[in-house]
């Protein structure tokens, strides 16, 4: 049985946001477990991680947003994709749903996201999880992707692009997660990737996180080159009590490549263990 409820839009810090919703209210004895946003990455329409809100959605009432640029949210040539601006989206939304507590959950681009939202230290908000967040910035080593990766890709799909023109960019990726990056990746404002590619190189998230004040977790993958163990021990001296999972299987993007392995990470640092479906249990087996 599906967890999906609806998708909708708020207006929200002077924009259209649009989000996918997951699972509703869901409660632990006599405690009320606190909502989840889920913040993706750089090119990555919500759409794309409906599979982790289904499962998240088992647990816990699950938002799915689509950052500003991306997916169905608002998008234009005047519109400020900074980092500053993005984090403002979040909050704002987290107001605009009326949500008293709520935990963050970022991966790549959502992750430092989630670091500037939180270094505001917001009323309400629970709980930081950074999936595998760039740790590029002013001074350090570049973030290890080629932005012409982005830029063609996109193009391609504008231009009507399929599954197997992905497959040259994503080759491990299932036929699924092929069909859907195909769908969805022209919905991704090219002003708006290169506006957040650049940023990563120029906007200081370590600076950020010592004013982090709610708890936080840290899932890094196991391959890869985005975050690093001396990055690792960096971060949890700017931060003393964050916790830290690895994916060892996993590459920057987790749940594509080690689906059980990025829910277990989690254990019940969100206030509850994350359940896999019967149906989510299959597909972690047909992929491994």
């Amino acid at each position: 049985m599906t967890t999906f409820l609806h998708g909708a839009n708020a207006y929200a810090n002077g924009i259209r946001q649009h989000y996918l919703r997951y699972g509703g209210q869901r409660k632990s004895g006599d405690n009320d477990r606190d909502p989840v946003i889920l913040l993706p990455g750089i090119t990555s329409p919500a759409a794309t991680w409906g599979f982790v809100g289904e499962v998240l959605g088992r647990t816990f009432d699950t938002y799915i947003v689509d950052i500003r640029g991306r997916g169905l949210s608002e998008a234009s040539a005047a519109l400020d994709y900074s980092l500053d601006a993005q984090a403002d989206d979040v909050l704002a939304l987290a107001r605009a749903l009326e949500l008293p507590r709520f935990s963050l959950v970022g991966h790549s681009m959502g992750a430092r996201i989630a670091i500037r939202a939180a270094r505001q230290r917001p009323r309400g908000l629970a709980r930081v999880v950074l999936v595998d967040p760039p740790v590029s910035g002013p001074g350090r080593r570049p973030y290890p992707a080629d932005l012409n990766w982005y830029v063609q890709s996109i193009a391609l799909c504008r231009g009507g692009a399929g599954p197997e023109d992905m497959r040259a960019f994503c080759p491990s990726w299932t036929e699924e997660q092929l069909r859907l990056r195909a769908e969805w990746l022209h919905t991704c404002d090219e002003r708006a990737v290169r506006c957040s590619f650049e940023g990563f190189h120029l906007d200081d998230v370590h600076a950020d996180l010592p004013r982090l004040a709610a708890p936080v977790l840290l899932i890094a993958a196991g391959r890869g080159d985005v975050i690093r163990q001396a990055d690792i021990e960096e971060m949890s001296a700017l931060v003393p009590a964050m916790r830290v999972a690895r994916v060892p299987a996993a590459g920057h993007m987790i749940p594509w490549d080690d689906e059980a392995g990025f829910y277990e990470a989690f254990g019940n640092f969100l206030g509850a263990e994350i359940q896999p479906s019967n149906q989510s249990q299959r597909r972690i087996q047909d992929a491994g």
